[in-house]
Formats: C-alpha cells, structure tokens, sequence
C-alpha cells in the first residue's frame, strides 16, 4: 500500500501526524508531541475497512470508529440505540483496513454509565478483540473517574465534554454547550477534570470559539473541534459529512470537500441503464 505521507512535504517535520514520513502506528505519544510542537492534525469518522484504507493512504492521522455510525451507517435517528457489539465489529473492521492511523473506539451509551467496572469491562474488550489504540467516552466530572481506571489500567482515554450526543434525550436536541457565565464555568471544570484524570486529548462538540480558544490554552492535553471554532489542535468531522454522502440539512460547522452521494447516485443509473438496454455486460466483460 502507497501512503501519501510517504513523500515528505518539505514544509512540514518528518515527525508531523499529517505529512509526516513515519509509517509505523501513531500512538498518544505522537499525539502529545505535536500539541508541543504546536501543530494541528485532521481526524475522521470511519465504519469500514475500505473506507478506512483509504483515509489511511490519504494520510489522516486518526480516525475515530464513531458512534455516529448509529445516524450514517445503521440507519437510527440518534446514536443511542448503538451497541458494543456493533462498535468493536465496525473499529476491528477498520483496524484491519488501515496501518497507520491511531484507530479510536467509540464506547456507546450504556457501556460505561455505571460506573468505572463496567468502563473497564467495555473499553477492555475494544482493545482486545477490535485491536483499536485508544477509546473515547463522553462526559466531563461525571466521567472523571471512569476515565482515571481505565487510563491506570492501560487504556488510552479521549474524552468528550461540549455537546455530548448520547445525552440528546435530556438536552431535548442539540444545542450548543457552555453559553453563558455558569455554563462555560462548567466547562472549563470539565476539561480540567477530565485532564487530570489522565485523558489524552479531548472532543470540544458545540462550543462557542471564544470559549474553545480558553480551554485549548489552558490544557496541557489537545482539544479536538467539532463545531468549536479554528483555536481547537485539531478538527474532527463525520465522514459523510465532509464527503458529501450525508442527505437533508448539515449542521453549520460541516465543510462538504465533494459531491459523492451524486457520485455514487450517477454511477448506479448510468449501470442501471447499460443493464436495461443491454450495453452491460459487452464482450469484454463476457467468457466463452
């Protein structure tokens, strides 16, 4: 397999995630060093070995076994009904199709909410059985401690505070996180939390930039944007989203760089068609 980062941009260090010239896997280490460095890196969505190989050979760095597969991949209208068993078949899937992206495992709703025994017990079995280098679990205090066994225990933790997506019941939608005086005082509790816990980066989802911009200044560890403003380390977003696969309204923070559900909807006809009026298959595509 051809990576693209494997013909180095004389711009950027042989070091760097995105652009860099390794080929080995990238680890929480690689991920420390460049919010040192100062440098900003890309991370994606992934569902899919072949998918994933191609984000892989594109150069992204870290891909994120989301459990936004429940709204695009598995046809549920929000991401709790997704199962640890559906997310450590998907994140072993991606694994295999790539070499070397850090592969992050979502841990769905219901996996860890009861407490630091059962966190270990699911992110445990994310790292054994999909093979992935880190998970990520949502909530920021009231994750803290969920985070500090699984991190003792071994298990790279990328937390997610903001707009947390498996809450979409209590907060009756989704609405952007930390406005206001007491609200973004929370906040910035959380991510010094969840810091201190011993996470190694963390999802900033629906934040105001100002605030965004305060939080990746005073943490140690990197922020990772999604609908948070330019200052985060990183920026994150869903795959179909970015490709333009995903139907109907995007929300505000999504940037579509292509048109593939028309891609792929004009590839389909155009088989359609050769199918119906007898072009496909020709005799080239035959055997006597």
């Amino acid at each position: 397999m051809t990576h693209a980062l494997n013909t180095p941009d004389s711009g950027k260090s042989s070091k760097a995630l995105y652009g860099g010239t390794s080929s080995r896997r990238i680890t929480v280490r690689d991920i420390a060093a460049a919010k040192q460095r100062g440098e900003k890196w890309p991370m994606l969505t992934a569902y899919d070995a072949m998918t994933a190989s191609v984000f892989d050979e594109a150069g992204i760095p870290v891909m994120l076994v989301g459990d936004s597969m429940g709204n695009c991949h598995l046809g549920y209208d929000s991401t709790v009904p997704v199962t640890l068993d559906q997310v450590t078949m998907l994140s072993a899937a991606v694994v295999r199709g790539t070499k070397r992206a850090l592969i992050v495992g979502d841990m769905p709703f219901g996996s860890y909410q009861e407490g630091a025994v059962q966190a270990l017990r699911s992110a445990t079995r994310l790292m054994k059985e999909a093979g992935v280098g880190a998970v990520k679990l949502e909530g920021g205090e009231r994750s803290a401690h969920q985070i500090e066994l699984l991190v003792n225990s071994g298990i790279p933790v990328m937390a997610h505070i903001g707009l947390t997506p498996q809450s979409v019941n209590a907060y009756g939608g989704y609405p952007v996180q930390g406005r206001g005086e007491e609200a973004a005082q929370q906040l910035l509790r959380d991510a010094k939390a969840v810091q201190d816990a011993g996470a190694f980066a963390v999802v900033l989802e629906l934040v105001p930039a100002e605030l965004s911009a305060e939080v990746t200044r005073i943490l140690h560890i990197p922020t990772v944007g999604i609908g948070a403003g330019v200052e985060c380390d990183a920026q994150v977003l869903v795959w179909t989203d970015m490709a333009g696969m995903t139907a109907g309204r995007l929300p505000r923070f999504v940037k579509q760089y292509a048109r593939m559900r028309e891609v792929l909807g004009d590839a389909a006809k155009a088989f359609a068609e050769d199918v119906v009026a007898g072009a496909y298959p020709a005799e080239e595509h035959s055997f006597h």
